[in-house]
């Protein structure tokens, strides 16, 4: 009897002994699951944020491609309106935009309600704008920056532009520069001889110049140039050009113009400055000039040639006692 006692409780002992052999091992495996859960939704977290950053990254490639390959096709040229020409096609391979416009600084922005406008600036001043519409939300900002590597190019043509103009005017009289005036002079033999025109050389020296420099200063000296630069400018066709040569002396070229004709147009122009009444200041001047002639092919076969004849022939005018029209004639 004691021993089956002791059998049961020994039983027993047993079952609760295997029942919480079993619990801890359950309790285990909930762990090991709960740590597997937790372990998962951390690297899902993880993949998840890799994805949007990947996102991320991509827009960002795709946007510095943008902006490369539609700074490099703009850079090409140095021409305003070819360069928004270009960017109106390129930035269409970007984002989705129905009607893209480069606007003058003076228009009336009232006419273009709904549409996305960015001003453009240069030293705070606005040249104009670059309007767009149908962009959507999201592509605004990506359409600000392209819109700022166009106005860099814009800049870059505008700054070309007024760098050859400086190179190729004389400040003073918005006459060609001396080189610019040479280099057209060279352009125009070529042409003369390959068509076989004539052209005539005018060199024209302001009388007495020294004397209104000396008497009245620099300043009226400089007013004197501008009158008489512009009296030639009109005075001639769109075909000829002028250029200051150096100090007071300006040269012309007439095109497809012999000499017969040449110094009719050299004395229509000294009579013209001869009759202008030039005030400057409190002064009221009366300013001559002496222009001396030569011509293409008759005087000269290239352009050293047909200054220095052109030079004598000045020089021949102002021995005659000055506000007088020279041709040159071959000794």
């Amino acid at each position: 009897m004691l021993y089956l006692i002791l059998l049961i409780f020994l039983s027993f002992i047993g079952g609760l002994l295997l029942k919480q052999s079993l619990n801890l091992k359950l309790l285990s495996k909930d762990k090991v699951f709960s740590d597997l859960t937790l372990k998962f939704q951390a690297l899902l977290s993880e993949s998840t944020r890799i994805h949007e950053d990947n996102i991320k990254l991509e827009k960002e490639v795709s946007d510095t491609i943008a902006l490369y390959d539609i700074t490099k096709e703009i850079c090409k040229t140095l021409d305003e309106n070819k360069i928004f020409s270009i960017f109106s096609e390129q930035i269409r391979n970007y984002l989705k935009i129905n009607n893209c416009q480069y606007l003058n600084s003076d228009v009336d922005l009232s006419l273009y309600k709904g549409y996305t406008i960015l001003p453009l600036n240069i030293h705070q001043d606005i040249i104009g704008y670059l309007v767009a519409n149908g962009i959507d939300e999201k592509d605004k900002d990506a359409f600000q920056i392209l819109g700022q590597q166009f106005l860099i190019a814009l800049k870059r043509a505008l700054l070309y532009k007024k760098v050859q103009e400086l190179s190729i005017t004389d400040s003073l009289t918005q006459l060609f520069s001396r080189q610019h005036f040479l280099n057209r002079l060279k352009e125009e033999l070529r042409r003369s001889k390959k068509f076989k025109l004539s052209f005539s050389f005018l060199m024209i020296d302001i009388d007495k110049f020294k004397d209104f420099n000396d008497k009245f200063g620099h300043l009226v000296g400089d007013a004197i140039l501008r009158v008489v630069s512009k009296t030639i400018k009109d005075t001639l066709r769109q075909i000829d050009f002028v250029g200051r040569y150096g100090g007071e002396e300006l040269t012309v070229v007439l095109a497809e113009t012999n000499k017969e004709q040449a110094l009719f147009v050299a004395e229509r122009l000294r009579r013209a400055i001869e009759s202008k009444g030039i005030k400057v200041y409190d002064e009221e001047l009366k300013v001559t000039v002496s222009v001396g002639l030569a011509t293409f092919p008759q005087d000269a076969e290239n352009t050293e040639m047909i200054i220095d004849a052109a030079d004598k022939a000045l020089y021949k005018a102002k021995q005659a006692g000055r506000n007088k029209v020279y041709a040159y004639k071959a000794s």
